[in-house]
Order: C-alpha cells, then structure tokens, then sequence
C-alpha cells in the first residue's frame, strides 16, 4: 500500500517506496509549486499518465550524474566543433516545454499534460525551473528544462526537432552547471541514453544526503544568463 496525501507537504519517507513498481510512493496531492519543491528536497518527484492520480516517486537506486564525469561521445564532439548552433538557457521556456510535451508515439500518449505543464511554467516565473536550448538558423531545434535548488539541478525532459539538438544543449548546460558549483545532476531513472554522458546509478540514501548539502547551498540565479555561437572549425 501507498499513501495518499493530504493538503499538507507532507510526504512519507522515501525508504517507504515499493519496490513494484520501482519507487513509487504516495499518490494524491497537488502540483503546487511548493509541493513540487518540497518533494525535490527529499528526493521525491511527480510522474503520472493521463487518467491517473498524481504519483509521486523515489526510486533506488537513483540515476545521477555527475558533472565532473560529463562524456561527450566522439561523434558528438565533431558536432560540437563542427556545426554552426547557438545555445541559450531560459529564453523559451514554454517553447522547450511544449516540445517536450509532444506525443512520441503512436497513440499520441504523453506523461506531461496540460496539468504538468501549468505547474512547471509556474516554476519558472518563480524561477525555479529553467530550459537549455539550442538553435539552429534561428530556430529551436531541440532542448531540454528541470529544476534547480541550490546548487543541485533535477533534470525532467528533452526534445529534438534536429539531429543532436538535446544534446548539444545538454553538454552546454552540464557544463554551466560544473562552473557554478553544481556537482550532481538528478536524471531520476536509467536510461542508456543518459548513460552515454557518464550518469550512473547510486544508492537513494546516498542521493538523499548529498541533496540535504546541495539545496541548502546558496541558490543559483532566477534567470540564467547564457548565450553561445559555434563558430565551426570546419
């Protein structure tokens, strides 16, 4: 059994979660805000489909990476050095958002709905939740957004409208996040796409603790100031 919450913050311990499905936790509440921000402190974050109730997750182990293990891919660095893009964070959110939001497959399924999207938009005109972007021939081709506490980042989705465009954004961010004191970044479960960068995963005690240091470390800015033209060597 999981619990239900109520109009409180509360959440149950995270070493409650089931292990069937993998971490799920609680079911119930709401996506306010600070609902949302007091899951991520604990570790704890919010995925449902359409027709379900909020469920709210903690699973062990956590994928994580960490950005002094950042690996970008050869084929990737030819890109890198090679094609002409632009990288910018926070100047289209709500676009990046609704890429993200797209159906991927045939049914026209997608976990962020409308409900979702209304309360990560409300996280960044709160500014805590921000976009990385990258453009190609000053259009957006593809991006990723997550939440940042402290100096700890939760990663939540990308797109692609472009070959490589996530992740020609999300090289430029992990590396941002390095150069302002960000040490690990949340990828929430494994991928092996994401496992091609280096994220890895690691015990979810060992994930809650280095959280409870991280949020409480001065925050990073509202608004992400960052803008970078390729200037291709070939």
């Amino acid at each position: 059994m999981i619990a239900w919450l109520d109009h409180t913050l509360r959440f149950p311990p995270v070493d409650t979660a089931l292990r069937d499905p993998e971490g799920l936790l609680a079911a119930g509440g709401d996506l306010h805000p600070q609902r949302i921000l007091a899951a991520y402190r604990l570790g704890i974050f919010p995925w449902f489909m359409p027709g379900e109730p909020i469920l709210w997750w903690s699973p062990d182990p956590r994928m994580v990476l960490h950005t002094a293990e950042l690996h970008v891919p050869r084929s990737l660095a030819k890109v890198l050095r090679n094609h002409a893009y632009e990288v910018r964070f926070d100047s289209a959110f709500a676009e990046v958002l609704a890429g993200c939001a797209a159906p991927r497959d045939a049914h026209g399924a997608t976990w962020i709905t409308d409900e979702m999207r209304a309360a990560y938009l409300a996280l960044h005109h709160g500014g805590h939740a921000h976009s990385a972007e990258c453009w190609i021939d000053g259009q957006l081709a593809g991006g990723l957004y997550g939440v940042a506490i402290g100096r700890m980042f939760y990663g939540e989705s990308m797109f692609a409208r472009q070959a490589d465009a996530s992740k020609i954004a999300f090289v430029h961010l992990v590396r941002w996040l390095a150069q302002q004191g960000v040490t690990l970044i949340d990828c929430q479960m494994h991928t092996a796409h994401l496992a091609r960068f280096g994220a890895r995963p690691i015990p979810r005690q060992r994930f809650v603790e280095h959280l409870q240091q991280a949020c409480a470390t001065g925050p990073l800015p509202e608004r992400w100031q960052y803008h970078y033209r390729s200037e291709p060597d070939a």
